[in-house]
């Protein structure tokens, strides 16, 4: 992760950001942070999940989406881009012909762990989500093989660590038949 910005972009200037590279950027107090490309495991990792997100969601015909490294405005000249999220339709269609940067909360997001994003995910992403009361976050953690859930209740983060076989419990996909172990395992290439 890379400081980048010489001079402070407001949050609508970031939204129009283009310095003509395929670079991403997350806005931390008006400074771009070049965001490091993912790892092969990361990657897979996260298609997994969004596919099995997305097959949950229509499974139960929920009139949700999920979406991968949109961003969230989770403060005044702040954004962070998400490894996945699944929000309403009707936050997507209010983005419509715009920055794929969600000014309302999502319903989840998903978030792995990179070495270069631990304290990122762990702390900022997690106080910053929190002051948007997203009301569910994951932090998949290959590095320590295990997953957070943090669930919104009364103003707080309530924290849940599965490990293993254990299976996920999301309280946005209550059905939702994952394990630890399932999960990390798509990150390994055969």
């Amino acid at each position: 992760m890379v400081n980048t910005a010489i001079q402070r972009l407001t949050f609508e200037e970031y939204l129009v950001y283009d310095d003509g590279t395929d670079n991403h950027y997350e806005l931390v107090d008006g400074s771009l942070v070049l965001m490091n490309p993912p790892t092969i495991e990361h990657f897979l990792i996260t298609k997994f999940l969004e596919q099995r997100l997305d097959e949950e969601i229509e499974r139960l015909s929920l009139p949700w989406l999920t979406f991968r490294e949109t961003g969230v405005r989770t403060g005044y000249n702040k954004s962070r881009l998400t490894d996945l999220c699944i929000v309403t339709r009707d936050q997507a269609k209010d983005l419509l012909g715009q920055s794929a940067v969600f000014q309302t909360a999502p319903l989840l997001i998903v978030e792995v762990v990179s070495p270069d994003s631990i304290k990122r995910d762990y702390r900022y992403k997690r106080s910053e989500y929190a002051a948007l009361e997203v009301p569910e976050y994951w932090i998949v953690d290959p590095l320590e093989a295990k997953i957070t859930i943090l669930r919104w209740e009364e103003g707080l983060y309530e924290e849940t660590v599965v490990v293993g076989n254990q299976a996920i419990a999301s309280p946005t996909l209550s059905s939702l038949p994952l394990s630890v172990e399932q999960i990390l395992a798509t990150g390994a290439v055969a």
